[in-house]
């Protein structure tokens, strides 16, 4: 029996120090995020609830890079992705 819950222990705190290693790295990226939209430039407020929960965050994490969006700025990149697919599918359809 001991030696299950030995075992069972030594899991735990392994899967614990993995949570911890991943939490640090996270907050580390939290640190990079801009002050400003990185399109338009618009300021972003990290106090703000309303920003943090409208705005988009992309995590680059191989370059250690975080991007942020205002939510106009990604809904027109969005709008242009949609109209490049079209024309790319009607090409397509004319062959």
């Amino acid at each position: 029996m001991s030696l299950k819950r030995q075992l069972k222990r030594k899991k735990l705190m392994k899967e614990k120090k993995t949570t911890e290693k991943e939490v640090k790295h996270k907050l580390g990226l939290f640190d990079l995020t801009p002050t400003q939209c990185l399109t338009c430039s618009e300021a972003f407020d990290k106090k703000n609830k309303e920003q943090v929960m409208s705005w988009y965050v992309v995590v680059r994490e191989q370059e250690k890079k975080v991007n942020l969006y205002c939510p106009d700025c990604w809904q027109k990149a969005i709008n242009i992705l949609e109209g490049y697919k079209k024309s790319l599918d009607a090409k397509n359809e004319k062959r």
